[in-house]
């Protein structure tokens, strides 16, 4: 099957596809597979069924999926372009999705790993998804295959509602191995909320990322566009990041960047102001940066805290012309911790181009991010 011209060059389309109508696959690409809890005409009913159907090959597949909730877990290996579509009026607003897949799972030494506890999982093989723990996690074995060479969501919630508080690793994706983009989906936990695993390369537009304790972590490539960042409580920090001798081939790490980052609503902010770190470092090599991102007064005004793992010349967790009540340049520079970059040592990071080194084994380029979607 090619791949849909609209979902690399355009957005008409794909909001033909998604827009709710008699006929669910008017406007999509011949062979869409539609899901369904309720519908008698779609092909499967539960999504994970719709991906087992697939070869597990270099082909490109495309999967509707009508408005409801799906309480799964999905796994996804196949190395060919896979793209999940959530049926919505209203593609352009990720408050507004109609699709949500959710779990209830949090390891508090209940599972063997976190990986275990997550809503979606993109990895080519179980061992290639594993977190492990310390600051290097587990090994990635020697000849490990790389998964999805294209994966994306579209308007789809995944929500891992194992307690309404930090209890615990409760992923709502765990992504190793692949290229993935997330337009306009959402993704809510409060621990450990979103991991982009090694060598994984993970970009998202429009989203929501909620979480309370280092939401954002791991030790791949994340690039957040113009998301919405909710913090739910404070704990940890924002972003945990860490490398090893697999992610210096990428100018691996995570960055916020022309992001929102608040309190998750106006009842809790109050009892948030200055308690919330931007971040800190699951070991030695952490990269996190935040780009031209407001950042409201939960903040605390050194920006970035210290953990167990030591800081030394490789760490690099900074900001670049952040702002909002949350952003204090003489907190950043009393703490000592925060890297406020200038133009020129922000540039080596300011595209996903120059992020993004690092292709299904080879090195290559962002080719894999939907172009209608990327930054200005």
């Amino acid at each position: 099957m090619k791949l849909w011209p609209s979902l690399l060059l355009g957005c008409s389309s794909r909001n033909l596809c998604q827009a709710p109508t008699k006929n669910p696959l008017e406007g999509c690409p011949k062979g869409t597979i539609l899901v369904s809890a309720t519908s008698s005409s779609a092909h499967y009913k539960t999504i994970q069924s719709a991906i087992d159907s697939l070869p597990h090959d270099s082909s490109s597949h495309t999967i509707l999926i009508e408005g409801g909730s799906y309480f799964e877990q999905l796994n996804i290996t196949r190395p060919g372009p896979l793209y999940l579509l959530g049926q919505t009026s209203h593609p352009d607003d990720a408050t507004r999705n109609e699709v949500t897949v959710l779990q209830a799972k949090a390891n508090n030494a209940t599972y063997p790993d976190n990986v275990y506890a997550s809503v979606l999982i993109v990895a080519p093989t179980l061992n290639a998804s594993l977190t492990g723990a310390g600051p290097n996690g587990y090994p990635l074995p020697a000849n490990t295959p790389f998964g999805c060479k294209d994966f994306r969501t579209y308007n789809i919630d995944f929500r891992n509602v194992a307690a309404e508080q930090s209890a615990g690793p409760s992923h709502a994706v765990s992504f190793s191995m692949a290229n993935g983009g997330f337009y306009f989906s959402g993704f809510y936990s409060y621990q450990d909320t979103v991991y982009v695993g090694k060598n994984g390369s993970a970009y998202f537009y429009k989203s929501v990322a909620a979480g309370q304790t280092d939401f954002l972590y791991g030790f791949g490539t994340a690039w957040f566009q113009s998301c919405d960042i909710q913090m739910r409580n404070c704990g940890g920090g924002v972003t945990a990041w860490k490398g090893t001798n697999t992610t210096f081939l990428n100018h691996y790490g995570v960055y916020i960047v022309d992001s929102h980052l608040a309190a998750a609503n106006a009842s809790i902010a109050p009892s948030m102001v200055g308690m919330c770190a931007l971040g800190r470092p699951w070991n030695s090599n952490d990269h996190s940066i935040f780009a031209r991102t407001y950042e409201d007064a939960s903040i605390r005004p050194q920006g970035y805290i210290e953990w167990s793992s030591p800081i030394d010349n490789y760490t690099l967790m900074a900001e670049y012309k952040a702002y909002g009540p949350g952003f204090n340049r003489t907190g950043r520079i009393e703490g000592g911790i925060d890297h406020l970059l200038t133009d020129k040592q922000y540039e080596p990071y300011s595209t996903p181009a120059k992020v993004f080194q690092y292709l299904d084994g080879t090195f290559g380029n962002d080719k894999w991010i939907d172009k209608a979607y990327y930054p200005k």
